[in-house]
């Protein structure tokens, strides 16, 4: 019985500790100051976990079709490259500002800056989850309250293709017509 007290009475006293860190506003919150290592570890743990086991039963349509390349590559330039970057552009204000650093889509890299695992599947459930729900605290919007999947999935397929694209074949298959400027 005496323990049971023990372990409550320290469980209040962390529980009021960790109120007090709050409290107080020590802990740095500027996107140009890192997370310590334990932060950093446990929100890349918390955010990897979390869009894995969202993202697994997601159903991968064919992302090989030229109209899905030739719709995402627009939107594509229009609302992700000024962070995630497009081939022969390794930083922007923007990439530059962010934190935690949002990924160059641009280079074989999978979702978080690693070499390229080589799953299109999951890479591909990973990124469509991304873009529809977005990334909590991390610059990363939601874009599935304004874009249909048919949208999102054109998206993924344009970022699959990506790292592939010299500067020269990104700028034709991003250039929107000028009649299709109210597609946003």
């Amino acid at each position: 019985m005496k323990l049971v007290k023990w372990l409550l009475l320290i469980g209040a006293a962390a529980m009021l500790a960790g109120v007090a860190f709050i409290y107080t506003g020590i802990y740095p919150m500027g996107a140009d100051v890192p997370h310590n290592r334990m932060t950093y570890w446990l929100l890349e743990t918390l955010r990897e976990r979390s869009i894995a086991r969202a993202s697994a039963a997601i159903p991968v349509p064919d992302l090989s079709s030229p109209e899905l390349l030739l719709s995402g590559g627009p939107d594509y330039n229009h609302m992700c490259a000024q962070c995630h970057l497009k081939p022969g552009v390794n930083k922007s204000d923007l990439s530059i500002g962010l934190y935690p650093a949002p990924p160059n889509l641009s280079l074989a890299q999978d979702d978080h800056g690693h070499a390229h695992a080589g799953d299109n599947t999951v890479s591909a459930q990973r990124q469509f989850w991304i873009i529809k729900h977005g990334i909590k605290a991390s610059g990363m919007p939601a874009w599935g309250p304004t874009h249909d999947d048919q949208r999102i999935w054109a998206m993924v397929a344009f970022i699959q293709k990506l790292p592939t694209l010299t500067p020269e074949q990104y700028q034709i298959l991003t250039a929107r017509a000028a009649a299709n400027t109210t597609h946003h």
